[in-house]
């Protein structure tokens, strides 16, 4: 059996026609989806801002990002992931929101249990990998993060 410390704390979050696959550390928050503050001649991809803790955070459509249709959630079933970001726009966004088909549900995951898989992925997938039989999508979040930056404010 694996080492307790082996094991990565991650999250498994519905979109439209995937599961994506992030490390439970680049979640700041999921909240409700309420509906984000839309913004005029926005591109498809940003659905609007959210304020959360005061700050205004760009709403991305990660199925339209990848080249898809955005998709609003039906019923009480979306949510927004509030996400942390990585790369060199850190400082001036620290965190950008990402609306879900679904709620995110919790997966802890030895690094044998995650496999790279060959195959066709979209501009904010990083990669694809199979996690015990099913396949999930690795975001990029570097990609999410340099639209979210140039995203137009409300």
């Amino acid at each position: 059996m694996n080492n307790e410390s082996q094991i990565l704390p991650c999250v498994m979050i519905p979109m439209t026609d995937r599961q994506l696959l992030l490390p439970n550390v680049s979640i700041a928050e999921v909240v409700d989806f309420a509906g984000a503050e839309p913004i005029e001649n926005a591109p498809e991809w940003l659905l609007g801002q959210l304020n959360w803790r005061g700050l205004q955070l760009p709403v991305i459509s990660y199925d339209a990002a990848n080249g898809g249709e955005a998709v609003t959630p039906a019923g009480n079933r979306g949510r927004i992931a509030v996400i942390n970001t990585i790369g060199k726009h850190h400082d001036q966004l620290p965190f950008l929101a990402m609306v879900t088909q679904g709620i995110p549900s919790q997966a802890r995951l030895a690094e044998d249990q995650v496999r790279p898989l060959e195959g066709d992925t979209g501009p904010a997938d990083l990669m694809a990998v199979d996690v015990d039989g099913h396949t999930a999508y690795i975001p990029n979040l570097e990609f999410l993060e340099s639209l979210a930056i140039g995203a137009p404010k409300a």
